[in-house]
């Protein structure tokens, strides 16, 4: 084909194939989309029997116990409603239940909830706000990344007692706009989504007991829809106010001896139960993105309603089968491969029949006589929830396909003879059994059956096995773990939680606890920072916080907000060096080596030796310590170590400079580049070697001034050299003369000592460099600075641009005004310091400037490395110092690799009791109101026919009646005041 020549069109009937093409392809993501697995990533929960976590839930479940007890007395006047005879208006004959404890009391200052609206807001909203934290925590999902993104809110709720309580008060006044913001149903959903700031769907969702699972298939069909991106479902459910159990008596719905008997021949009906459950969910696909640790699949879900059945409460079996039916469908799952159902089993004598023959019809299919699919039912444990039924049964079954067990189902006696259990492929497990899987998989069904006709069923199957292989351990090497809280006592309660937590079970390695601290949990104001090589040192570190001890690796403090803008890098000058600095960094950490190799390379024409070669075998260069050597190997350590920094996420927003660490100071601000710095350093030290041998230094503990009236005479042989602080100088120039001057200070009682070297920088002794000096810098081209320079030629802040020539020459010759540059700093609001050395020379001398200068008192100074420590966890160190401070570190830079979510314990709440007190719920009749035929104080009144003239009055007395008592303590008992009044009716 020539050039000119253009390719032939295609055909209509090859353009009809294209197009047939990329409308299947198109056709085939929207069906995986409308099927793809919804992946459960995280659960929390609050269930009776001190279900408070996965882990206790678990337990509860394998020890089959029956968590169902007595009304507690707070709840209302049990001995006023209970009546054990059947039928008695007003009365209920069961007073057994599933409670949680402590209702009352909530967390206000973390959620941001002023106590006053606290006491208005329903506790069922107080435990949504908990327990989906906990699950978010339990998934992974830091709740700040959630904010403005498609997160859907989906939540079962179908009543509010604690609303009903101030209905029957009948007092106008005790409403208000927190009332109605704190009992509606919306609210439920909606305030979750208002504190955590999610813009998904949010809907409360009311098919009574069906209402949770509802929302569970809700929240996955928005999923696949696309409508959100990631899904918070749940119920919840509390039992506040005794009308809801009298209206169930009176329906006959409960059992009589306060026990669910699900299955069995002796099953008269259902005990309520209270609680609170949360998943978290995302597409599978986005799961498996994010790295997100998978609990559970939800493969299918379907909804369906009785219609015309025997009665508006009577369950349909054709329905029921349809649902079940559906969600399986809906799954593409076959109904042979579920193992396990999780029945809706409220241990009623009408429903359990219709429930078992439904699933046998649909489950019985194709499946072998010899594979039976197991049953049970939570709500012989903790008795059943209503709205948040189905959620409970979600997590009871979650739990089991990760233990790969099924635990015992309570209560189950006598088969209901009611069933055709010969006809019905099911077991009814009594003990702990193992779950074994079909083809390679664990498939369960739950189900939930609302009292006004709803139905739904939902297909759950184990999770996949992780797709990635996490990285290695690396158990041998530090990691930073960072707790933290709203409160200095939450956090106190975190390091104990974290004690016990690490002395019970070995759960992930550092590695992977290290990480989720970092990256899979919120970071709140009050922090613990620990740098640790083990789990051993981990603990060590927690239980000398408790103890209020100090120990390596440990740090606490508070984060203020904009602090990591008063961050300044400091660059000491020659005395930090140690035989061996920077090689196991130079062989471990990438940043590091780069920095490292760039300066080489830099520095390569100006030098006889390789700095690479220097830093991983010093004892073979014999020349390691010579000031031409050591000054370009310390400028070198100092640009690597200001990169390491950075790649932490740490950005200065001022640098100073000590003598020549004004070369590296220049260099990070961005004043000098590279070759020019190493120019600088390299011909400066160059320049000092040849004075070599031919003064000395030494440090005296007097103010500058102090200094100056000591060298009066002396100034063409000694000089102040530096000014580290207010009491601290360094004199420098001919040894002769320093030790007459030190001898005198001596006697006088003043600290001197000398510094090791022997070259006096900064004396008259540096005059005949000068001319050389200048030749040898004309070359180089300073520019503006990116980031503020402090100089300490001048004490102040200088334009990168006068960096020239004749500037370097002043650095080496005039003073060090280290203190002035520094109190500058701290004037301006820089309060936060990072020597960056192989070990702290200047941290003393800043530090004390801080204690003096800073009124904020949030400074802080911390080294980069310390001698012949182990240099990454001196970094990890004082990075968990910062870290406590501030905000913006990358923590991404110390987990590269992808690693394992670990559960850890969740967060400690520091609850307090917000309630209305109200008039305790009395049974009619019984303590009659003024205006009902009785008197506020005195009770019903009454007369006797040994003396009609007098009239009498009857109260009932207790802890909780009349509600103004529980007021009046001693030791803590209620007690009735001696001074009550008494009133005389005339």
């Amino acid at each position: 084909m020539s050039k000119q020549e253009k390719p032939a069109e295609p055909s209509a009937l090859q353009r009809a194939a294209l197009l047939v093409e990329k409308m299947q392809a198109r056709l085939d993501a929207v069906e995986r989309a409308r099927t793809e697995p919804i992946a459960i990533i995280g659960m929390g929960c609050r269930f009776p029997g001190g279900a408070v976590d996965g882990q206790s839930y678990w337990k509860l479940l394998r020890d089959g116990v029956d968590a169902l007890r007595e009304v507690p007395e707070s709840r209302w006047d049990v001995p006023g409603h209970y009546d054990p005879t059947r039928g008695v208006p007003g009365k209920m004959y069961g007073i057994r239940g599933g409670f949680l404890d402590d209702v009352e009391r909530f967390d206000t200052g973390f959620f941001g909830i002023s106590p006053r609206e606290a006491a208005s807001l329903d506790p069922q909203q107080r435990l949504i706000l908990e327990v989906a934290w906990e699950a978010l925590e339990n998934a992974g999902v830091v709740p700040d990344s959630l904010v403005g993104s498609k997160t859907g809110v989906f939540m079962g709720v179908m009543s509010s007692d604690y609303m009903a309580r101030l209905l029957k008060e009948n007092d106008a006044s005790r409403f208000d706009g927190y009332t109605a913001t704190g009992n509606g149903y919306s609210f439920v959903p909606g305030r979750l989504s208002y504190v955590l700031g999610l813009q998904g769907p949010c809907m409360p969702v009311d098919t009574a007991c069906s209402s949770s699972l509802v929302a569970l298939h809700l929240a996955s069909e928005s999923l696949r829809a696309g409508e959100s991106n990631l899904a918070l479902v749940g119920g919840v459910n509390l039992i506040l106010s005794p009308e809801t159990t009298i209206c169930l008596c009176s329906m006959q719905a409960l059992a009589g001896d306060g026990r669910c008997k699900t299955f069995d021949a002796a099953a008269d009906g259902y005990v309520r139960g209270e609680g609170c459950g949360v998943l978290v969910l995302k597409r599978l696909s986005d799961a498996q993105r994010d790295g997100d640790s998978i609990l559970a699949l939800l493969r299918g879900s379907a909804v369906n309603h009785d219609g015309a059945s025997g009665g508006l409460t009577v369950p349909n079996g054709p329905a029921q089968q349809a649902v079940v039916q559906r969600a399986l469908d809906n799954a593409r799952i076959a109904p042979a491969l579920v193992g396990y159902v999780e029945a809706h089993g409220t241990g009623t004598p009408l429903g359990d029949p219709i429930e078992l023959r439904a699933l046998g019809t649909v489950l019985g299919k194709g499946r072998p006589a010899d594979r039976p699919f197991f049953i049970g039912s939570v709500k012989t444990n903790i008795g059943h929830l209503e709205p948040a039924a189905g959620i409970a049964g979600v997590i009871k079954t979650i739990l089991s396909l990760q233990h790969k067990e099924i635990p015992p189902h309570l209560h189950f006696h006598t088969p209901n003879p009611h069933v055709e259990w010969d006809r019905i492929p099911v077991r009814v497990p009594v003990e702990r059994v193992p779950w074994p899987a079909h083809e390679g998989r664990r498939i369960a069904g739950v189900s939930s059956f609302g009292l006004s006709g709803i139905n739904a069923h939902v297909v759950l199957e184990e999770a996949p096995a992780p797709t990635d292989t996490a990285a290695p351990a690396e158990e041998d090497k530090p990691r930073l773990v960072l707790l933290s809280a709203k409160t200095p006592q939450a956090l106190s309660a975190q390091a104990e939680a974290w004690s016990s937590f690490l002395k019970s079970e070995e759960r992930g390695s550092l590695a992977d606890i290290s990480y989720t601290t970092a990256l899979r949990r919120a970071h709140h104001d009050h922090r613990l920072a620990l740098a640790a090589r083990s789990k051993q040192e981990l603990l060590a570190q927690l239980e000398a916080f408790a103890a209020g001890q100090s120990h390596a690796g440990l740090s606490s403090g508070r984060r203020s907000a904009g602090l990591e803008r008063k961050l300044v890098f400091v660059f000491p000058g020659q005395g930090s060096q140690w035989l061996g600095m920077g090689r196991r960094l130079y062989a471990e950490d990438t940043t590091f080596r780069e920095a490292i190799d760039r300066c080489d390379e830099a520095m390569r024409r100006h030098t006889d030796w390789s700095l690479r070669e220097l830093l991983k075998a010093p004892e073979q260069q014999p020349r390691w310590n010579d000031i031409d050597v050591i000054q370009p190997t310390l400028f070198a350590m100092q640009v690597a170590l200001a990169a390491v920094w950075r790649s932490f996420g740490l950005e200065p927003h001022a640098v100073v400079g000590h003598s020549m660490g004004e070369v590296a100071a220049a260099h990070v601000a961005g004043a000098l580049s590279l070759e020019d710095a190493a120019r600088i350093i390299c011909e400066r030290s160059k320049l000092l070697r040849r004075v070599s041998g031919q003064g000395a230094m030494a440090v005296v503990d007097l103010s500058r001034e102090q200094a100056e009236a000591e060298l009066r005479g002396l100034e063409d042989r000694i000089a102040i050299a530096v000014s580290n602080g207010p009491r601290s100088t360094v004199l420098s120039g001919d040894r002769a003369a320093l030790e007459e001057v030190l001898e005198r200070l001596q006697k006088r009682e003043v600290f001197c000592r000398w510094v090791k070297v022997d070259v006096a920088s900064h004396s008259p002794q540096m005059d005949p460099l000068r001319p050389e000096l200048l030749e040898r810098m004309a070359a180089i081209r300073p520019t503006a600075s990116a980031v503020p320079l402090y100089s300490t030629v001048t004490g102040a802040p200088i334009d990168g641009r006068e960096l020239g020539a004749s500037y370097w020459v002043r650095n080496l010759r005039q003073p060090v005004l280290f203190a002035d540059a520094v109190q500058r700093l701290i004037q301006d609001g820089n309060v936060l310091f990072i020597e960056l050395s192989p070990h702290p020379i200047l941290v003393p001398f800043v530090d004390a400037m801080l204690r003096e200068g800073d009124t904020s008192g949030r400074g802080l100074v911390v080294p980069s490395l310390l001698r012949d420590q182990e240099e990454w966890h001196c970094l990890l160190s004082s990075l968990g110092a910062l870290a406590t401070r501030v905000d913006g570190v990358d923590w991404s830079r110390l987990h590269p690799h992808k690693r394992r979510r670990v559960v850890l314990p969740s967060y400690p709440w520091q609850r307090e009791r917000h309630w209305l007190e109200l008039e305790p719920a009395t049974s009619r009749g019984r303590l009659p109101r003024a205006g009902a035929g009785g008197h506020p104080l005195l009770g019903t009144s009454f007369t006797t026919s040994v003396r009609e003239e007098t009239r009498f009055w009857e109260s009932a007395l207790s802890a909780r009646e009349p509600s103004y008592l529980a007021d009046h303590r001693v030791g803590g008992a209620v007690v009735v005041p001696r001074a009550r009044p008494t009133w005389r009716w005339r």
